[in-house]
């Protein structure tokens, strides 16, 4: 098994972003009602991750990092202070250009969104991609990768969600678990079903 492969499958299960790392979980809740509403919200974050967790490397090897501008002779010159407002500003241009596709060519997904979609800009779980990349020191290839994988993981656990609420929309369920309630309840059964990949990557 190859360092990038395993580094995908890492990302994707053992951390995965909303079961494991709990983040992102106000979208992950208000969005998995309905099955289709979920998959477009895997496959937005997908991309957003996918794109921006790779150029924010990017950005910040170039120009932000300790020592990026010695080519300028300015190697002391250290604007890693600045990480936190470039990484949202490409996360929201991101976004932006998501908004675009979907209200453009898929019109049914963009209005399931709602609110949600720009609220995208400032998901947790996308620019904790993008810090996890810094304070792990990953390469180029490595961020891509670790960028497809933690979305293919929320595309996942979101997907398995919306398909399990959708099935209990038909269900009689006590009154006390309507709604939130069996949706706070699934994603903890879910959490620790997923928390056995940490277990089984520890013993590889």
């Amino acid at each position: 098994m190859t360092d990038l492969w395993r580094l995908f499958l890492h990302a994707a299960f053992v951390d995965n972003m909303p079961l494991i790392l709990f983040l992102g979980l106000c979208t992950f809740l208000a969005l998995s009602k309905r099955a289709d509403a979920a998959f477009g919200l895997g496959v937005a974050m997908t991309g957003v991750l996918g794109i921006t967790v790779p150029l924010n490397y990017l950005i910040y090897v170039t120009l932000l990092a300790p020592g990026a501008w010695g080519w300028a002779g300015l190697p002391e010159l250290d604007l890693s202070y600045l990480s936190l407002i470039a990484f949202i500003g490409v996360i929201a241009a991101a976004v932006q250009v998501l908004e675009m596709i979907l209200d453009r060519f898929f019109p049914n997904i963009h209005a399931s969104f709602g609110v949600f979609l720009p609220l995208l800009t400032v998901q947790c779980a996308i620019l904790a991609g993008s810090l996890f990349m810094v304070e792990r020191s990953y390469t180029l290839a490595e961020s891509a990768v670790f960028g497809l994988g933690s979305g293919v993981g929320f595309a996942l656990a979101v997907g398995m969600l919306g398909a399990i609420r959708t099935r209990l929309a038909y269900a009689d369920l006590p009154d006390g678990l309507r709604g939130l309630g069996i949706a706070f309840l699934l994603t903890g059964l879910m959490s620790l079903g997923f928390a056995s990949f940490a277990q089984m990557a520890a013993t590889l």
